[in-house]
This record gives C-alpha cells, structure tokens and sequence, in this order.
C-alpha cells in the first residue's frame, strides 16, 4: 500500500486528530521496536564479553549454565577453548572463541545500522506529529474565532 501525500491544511480537524492519533500508535510502536532493539544489542555485547572472560585458567571452575532467563543450573567448564553459539531460530552451533566474538560483533553491528534506521524514521514521525499538531491548534483557533464572530453579529 503506497503512501499518499495529503496537504495537512486541506483535512478537517477531526481527520487532523485522526492523523494524529495514527502517527502517535506509530511512534509507540516504533520506540517499543527501538527498545527491543537496544536490548538485543546489550545482549550481543554482553556475550562479547563473556566470551573473553574465558581463560585457560577458568578450566575446571563451577558455572551456572542457563537454561532460560530465569533458570540456571550448576555445571563446570570442561573446555575454555569453544562455545555453543546460539545462531537463531533454535539452532546452535559450537565455534572457538574468535569466530563466537566475531558472529556476535556481527550480529551488534546488524542491530546498531538498524537502531541508526529505525531513530531517523522516528525522527521522522515526531516531526510528522508536530507538525499535525501546529496545523491542528491553528485550524482549532480558526473555529473558534469564527464561533466568536458569529456570536457577536447576534
């Protein structure tokens, strides 16, 4: 469905609301998406990080392994050398520590040209909105001036 270009000035102010309401739906939706996004990223760079806190000395030591976001259970790390990568729609495969950093830096830089993408489209409904808005308060007081002309010819 092609968007299609409407003069602001041409709407009534019920249909300006209409619009209104519409980008503000929108701009929620597109921060919720900007905030999954965010978190993503957190995550990708947070398993950087674990990643490298692998030692060869860290051989041996108890862990908790998680199974879900909220629950763990206790293992010990056998081999400091390869992790199990989880690739995406519940696939996992196991990669040595270079090639683990590697896919999730990847996978961070994905994310952030994505949260580059996503801030201007918002940027750009925010702008939308205000606009909607300006040419919404001036119709409105166009309306009201005329009521205040029409009550004072009577």
């Amino acid at each position: 469905m092609a968007e299609q270009q409407v003069q602001l000035t041409d709407l009534n102010p019920l249909q300006l609301q209409e619009v209104k309401k519409q980008l503000d739906q929108e701009l929620e939706h597109l921060t919720q998406s900007y905030s999954s996004l965010k978190s993503a990223q957190v995550k990708f760079n947070s398993c950087i990080e674990s990643v490298k806190e692998l030692k060869p000395d860290s051989k041996g030591k108890e862990v908790l392994i998680p199974l879900t976001s909220s629950l763990y259970v206790p293992g010990k790390l056998t081999d400091v050398e390869t992790v199990v990568v989880d690739v995406g729609t519940g696939y996992y495969v196991k990669k040595n520590k270079s090639e683990a950093s590697t896919h999730y830096a990847d996978k961070a830089k994905f994310v952030q040209s994505n949260l580059e993408t996503l801030q201007q489209t918002i940027e750009r409904k925010q702008d939308n909105a205000q606009s909607v808005q300006h040419v919404l308060q001036a119709k409105m007081q166009q309306v009201q001036q005329q009521q205040a002309a029409e009550a004072a010819k009577k």
